[in-house]
């Protein structure tokens, strides 16, 4: 899927955009602040139905305006055309749109568009809780499998429900409990089955990655824990019931599911230096875009977000070797760095444009132009 052209009105601080993309590469350049990363994630918006950065789509509407809109037109490998629309009113549901066609569910949109950002908020997977790398998990597997999706969205609603039991301050009757935890039960086998095969396939593509980039210089890896390892999902969700109730909320289950990261044996967050981190995170984010590419009818999209930053000479030729190779499809780039870009735009050749971002405002540069 190529994102031929996108208008924005009004998002962040992006007044009024009107773009058209080269099918291979776009880079960007400005200083910090200035609106790049706005742009990208007004393009991951069209693909996930949300910020990357603000899960508030309210918040996102441009300073003392009441709406924001943003339109993607965008070329099928068939050459069908494809228009997506997306509009927020202030205190008013957004609106999702594929071909003037309102989404009734925006879930059925996952996927359609698949995309991976790299950027620098994904030091939160290394340095963050692990909600956050679930969420990884989640957003991988569910832009090729709605079966994955339509659990996970099960799992969560039976969860609530089960808290809501818990907190109650008056007796509940054990069936109760029961409908729900079977549900969550039900639905989070098939999450953690599929959350299961996904790492054991990833793994080795994560892997290469790395070691490509770092020139082998260090060993990584990956391990999944989860409770539906220890016994029926069931079992250990009802054993834990008087506990939780102490408690007021679940503490067993899939919601509670880990994906630890590893440097050699040890774990990356104790471990790691900021650019073997940074390392780590790229080659993962990579490596989600090759396995999508694998499981997928469509090359995604892929959002470099000031991808260099942190990390060696070394480690930036070895990943502007990688991005400039044809293994991927249409790239979006950012960097404050005019250098680094011009050093990949040499590399790739003569598919390219280049935008320099002031202030909220983008203008396509050519290649002379400073």
């Amino acid at each position: 899927m190529i994102l031929k052209r996108i208008s924005i009105l009004n998002y962040k601080n992006l007044e009024q955009v009107e773009l058209s993309f080269s099918p291979k590469l776009n880079c960007f350049f400005g200083q910090n602040g200035m609106g790049k990363t706005n742009l990208l994630d007004a393009i991951y918006f069209l693909s996930f139905c949300k910020s990357s950065g603000n899960p508030i789509d309210s918040q996102n509407i441009r300073h003392d305006q009441d709406f924001f809109v943003i339109q993607g037109f965008y070329e099928a490998p068939d050459g069908t055309p494809e228009e997506i629309y997306c509009g927020m009113k202030r205190r008013q549901k957004k609106q999702f749109k594929r071909n003037k066609k309102e989404y009734t569910r925006l879930s059925d949109h996952i996927g359609f568009l698949p995309l991976v950002m790299v950027s620098p908020a994904d030091s939160e997977l290394i340095a963050g809780g692990s909600d956050e790398r679930r969420r990884f998990m989640d957003v991988v597997i569910s832009q090729y499998d709605k079966e994955y999706l339509e659990a996970l969205i099960r799992y969560n609603k039976a969860l609530a429900q089960r808290n809501t039991l818990l907190k109650s301050e008056v007796p509940v009757e054990e069936e109760l409990f029961l409908i729900w935890e079977e549900m969550m039960a039900q639905a989070g086998e098939v999450v953690f089955r599929k959350r299961e095969a996904f790492i054991s396939e990833f793994i080795p593509i994560f892997q290469s990655f790395y070691s490509f980039i770092s020139q082998d210089k260090e060993q990584v890896g990956l391990t999944y824990d989860s409770h539906a390892r220890d016994a029926s999902l069931l079992e250990v969700i009802k054993e834990s019931r008087v506990r939780d109730q102490i408690m007021g909320f679940s503490l067993r289950g899939i919601h509670k599911d880990e994906l630890n990261m590893l440097l050699g044996d040890f774990p990356i967050k104790r471990e790691g230096s900021q650019g073997q981190n940074k390392t780590y995170l790229v080659a993962l984010k990579l490596a989600q875009f090759d396995f999508l590419k694998r499981t997928g009818t469509a090359i995604p999209l892929l959002l470099l977000d000031d991808i260099f930053d942190k990390l060696d000479a070394s480690r930036v030729e070895q990943i502007i070797k990688l991005v400039a190779g044809d293994n991927f499809g249409q790239i979006f780039i950012t960097d404050t760095n005019r250098e680094h870009l011009d050093r990949i735009l040499h590399k790739v050749g003569s598919d390219y444009k280049m935008f320099q971002v002031d202030q909220g405002v983008i203008t396509e540069r050519q290649e002379d132009e400073a």
